[in-house]
């Protein structure tokens, strides 16, 4: 069986081109202007599909931590508070999704408890990305599953034998499992990009990449390793405020790694060795012994 799923149109897995996502999660602060500007410069740097974060901020709080007071650009309040100022609700991801539609670009959103599955359901995205933190959450897993909808997994902040069980918990099939270390920024040495060789070792399925170190190096190297989607944070200014500003891409960044990754794609080859035409002319002129 080839090692592929389909989203919406595009075919992703091996032999294919790398899937981009550009990620931007809660990095419009709950400002929907923001939004939109980070939906125009994703479409700009050409990359495949954009995507957002839905929760309900009272069940994915930790209840010890929900009354926890933190400074924010809304004042001084409590972490559950700040949850909401950054949750979109209908009104907000209605606009999101005209505009996607408006600007041509797949939009879907990582899926942090069920409430938020069944609230998904209504703008019929092509896929749903279960966070690194609910990996281990196999109700919200299953029901994800119910949708039908191509589920892309992340694990970070997780055992082999967690990624095993929540694999086993859904099966392989249209499933892709992405590595991630779920470190803001991530240093090097975390990386552990070998992962996607491990990955693909051990499960069927196609394999990606979600990233959160500084720079575009990692996310190209990615691909040379197998990882057939790439996803990365993006922002409109890394000193922008927020938890995952650090971690992402500026604008420009984006457009240069989604050509890098383009001619990374071109450059792999498919290992077959072989005497180009291009290399006819050289050859005649230089080669002594035939």
């Amino acid at each position: 069986m080839p090692r592929e799923i389909k989203i919406g149109n595009r075919l992703v897995g091996d032999g294919h081109p790398t899937f981009i996502i550009a990620e931007i999660g809660i990095n419009h602060n709950g400002d929907l202007e923001i939004a939109r500007a980070m939906i125009d410069a994703a479409v700009h740097a050409g990359v495949d599909a954009v995507k957002f974060q839905k929760r309900t901020p009272e069940v994915c709080t930790p209840p010890e931590q929900q009354k926890q007071m933190r400074e924010t650009p809304w004042g001084y309040i409590t972490y559950l508070d700040y949850r909401y100022k950054v949750e979109f609700g209908e009104t907000e991801y209605k606009e999101i999704d005209r505009h996607c539609r408006q600007k041509g670009i797949t939009w879907f959103a990582s899926v942090w408890d069920e409430a938020s599955v069944d609230f998904m359901e209504q703008f019929d995205t092509l896929a749903y990305k279960i966070p690194s933190a609910s990996l281990t959450d196999h109700d919200l897993l299953r029901h994800v599953r119910k949708t039908g909808r191509p589920m892309i997994l992340s694990t970070g902040m997780s055992t082999m034998e967690q990624i095993q069980a929540a694999v086993e918990a859904v099966g392989t099939e249209n499933l892709v499992i992405t590595h991630c270390t779920s470190t803001y920024p991530c240093e090097p040495e975390e990386l552990n990009l070998r992962m996607i060789e491990t990955l693909r070792r051990e499960f069927p399925c196609p394999v990606g990449y979600s990233g959160h170190e500084v720079g575009l190096v990692p996310s190209v190297v990615a691909v040379t390793l197998g990882a057939c989607i790439v996803e990365r944070h993006l922002t409109l200014d890394r000193a922008m405020w927020g938890s995952d500003q650090a971690a992402s891409v500026e604008p420009n960044g984006f457009e240069r790694l989604v050509k890098y990754l383009r001619v990374t794609e071109q450059s792999l080859g498919d290992g077959i060795k072989r005497v180009y035409q291009s290399e006819l002319a050289t050859l005649k002129k230089l080669r002594r012994i035939a």
